[in-house]
């Protein structure tokens, strides 16, 4: 009886130090998949604020094709969140589109401009859309215009003010967060700021 007890306590020791070492190993494991992401996982904080790595969405643009915020790693990322009947959106449309156009290829930027579609106005989701196309149409605008018909995007970044923008470093870290328009001069330099 002695014997087994001793035989017993010597098979748990060893199932004990068998688990320890392979969990030692896991752990090893996940360290360089966490150092090949270039910073530890506990440092790569999803938020809105200044350091953190933004929420990520896939959402359709007016031209029908899906966009995931993730895939502009690499480029500053100016996203603009707006409506179509708010004035102070339709103050710096002009402005971001100027950028666009003057700035944003040399300086590797990509503006992306969030319609919050849930909150247009109009009744029916087809009159939503008409009513985005026909604000792009009337600032000519060439930037990327995403619908967020649900409000998951606008929703995931806490808009309650239009416009509010982010502005998203190359590495993929939000680095300012405005609320409200901005105009041209505000714009080239909080761009400017990005890495």
């Amino acid at each position: 009886m002695k014997k087994n007890i001793g035989l017993l306590i010597v098979v748990l020791l060893v199932v004990a130090m068998i688990g320890t070492y392979v969990k030692q190993q896991i752990d090893k494991d996940r360290e360089i998949e966490t150092a090949s992401l270039g910073k530890e996982i506990d440092k790569q904080k999803i938020g809105l604020n200044n350091g953190d790595t933004p929420p990520d969405f896939t959402l359709t643009s007016l031209d029908g094709k899906n966009v995931t915020l993730s895939e502009f790693r690499g480029k500053k990322v100016v996203l603009n969140f707006w409506a179509t009947f708010c004035p102070p959106c339709k103050a710096e449309m002009p402005h971001m589109q100027n950028y666009y156009e003057q700035y944003a290829k040399k300086d590797n930027v990509e503006i992306i401009a969030v319609n919050l579609t849930k909150a247009e106005r109009d009744v029916t989701d087809d009159a939503k859309v008409d009513a985005v196309m026909t604000f792009r149409d009337s600032f000519n605008l060439t930037f990327p215009i995403l619908l967020d018909p649900k409000n998951s995007a606008g929703s995931a970044y806490q808009i309650l003010t239009i416009p509010t923008t982010y502005f998203i470093d190359s590495k993929g870290y939000i680095q300012r967060a405005i609320t409200g328009p901005m105009n041209a001069e505000m714009l080239k330099n909080y761009i400017d700021e990005l890495d």
